[in-house]
């Protein structure tokens, strides 16, 4: 009689976007559980935010730490490969029936590397099972700083990844009472001139890096035109 092979699960824990104190007492709980943490490893050796909120809660002496680089491009044939380098890696320690806690910034299921990569190991090897356990967005934690209500009544609310379709950021400026741009930063020029345009400037605000030490906060959007602002920027428009 074979016994089935039992593999690990695949957990994506978020993390909060950058202030340790925002970790959920469930995502505490599963790094510790978890012998394996996997966590966004950037080339250039700085680390994620991510791994510094891990680092502040366990000890990686104990651990199995699994560093995934993720190709920042866009051509097809670079992205497969590296991609099914990642999933490799996950699934070596996977198959032993060791459970691996990826962890992202913000939700795991909202704007995150986990979502592709829960994606292409379910195709790969469907009997991993994959869980997740929320995370404080970017975007809530924006609102926070902010002191800016999203959403109250029937409010409608958007999140929007800023793009150089003008139209389409107008429109969605139009149709939303609240709407949170995210990776704002390179096309913020474009923002602005559209917030003036619908006499909107002063009710919108940019965050960058929100709640984690290196955050920085602009009230007068109107000081940002011409400026090169981080990756992890965005901007909050509040009708």
């Amino acid at each position: 009689m074979t016994t089935a092979v039992t593999t690990g699960t695949l957990y994506g824990i978020g993390v909060g976007p950058g202030d340790p104190e925002l970790i959920t007492v469930k995502a505490f709980r599963m790094l510790k559980e978890c012998p394996v943490i996997a966590y966004p490893k950037k080339r250039m050796g700085a680390k994620s935010y991510a791994l510094e909120i891990v680092e502040m809660y366990v000890n990686t002496a104990e651990k199995e730490m699994l560093g995934l680089v993720f190709p920042m491009t866009k051509d097809p044939a670079t992205l497969e490969r590296e991609w099914n380098k990642t999933i490799d890696l996950c699934w070596q320690q996977l198959q032993e029936g060791r459970d691996i806690a990826f962890v992202t910034e913000g939700d795991p299921n909202l704007y995150s590397t986990f979502i592709h990569m829960a994606r292409l190991m379910q195709e790969l090897h469907p009997e991993v099972p994959i869980r997740s356990v929320p995370g404080i967005s970017s975007v809530l934690g924006a609102a926070a700083r902010l002191n800016v209500p999203l959403a109250d009544g029937d409010d409608q609310v958007a999140i929007v990844p800023a793009t150089a379709d003008r139209a389409e950021m107008k429109r969605a400026i139009e149709q939303h009472d609240a709407i949170v741009f995210i990776k704002v930063a390179k096309v913020l020029d474009m923002m602005i001139d559209i917030l003036e345009e619908l006499d909107l400037v002063r009710n919108a605000s940019v965050v960058t890096k929100v709640t984690s030490p290196q955050e920085l906060v602009w009230r007068n959007v109107r000081e940002l035109r011409g400026q090169e602002l981080e990756y992890l920027t965005l901007m909050v428009v509040r009708k």
